[in-house]
């Protein structure tokens, strides 16, 4: 994913920042605890595409 779209992008939902997370292919949004997928390069950022992160998840932040 272009580090440039990185700067740009933010959540849909509360407007913060993104962090990527290349392993997964997703951006995560840990104020709304969301996981948007990345697919072939692609941001999807519908909520109602995204998925909620576990509480193991939001502990790592």
């Amino acid at each position: 994913m272009d580090q440039k779209l990185l700067t740009i992008l933010a959540c849909p939902v509360c407007k913060g920042p993104l962090k990527h997370d290349r392993t997964a292919a997703e951006l995560i949004c840990f104020g709304d605890a969301l996981a948007f997928p990345v697919r072939d390069g692609i941001p999807v950022m519908l909520e109602s595409e995204a998925r909620a992160l576990t509480a193991e998840e939001r502990e790592k932040r």
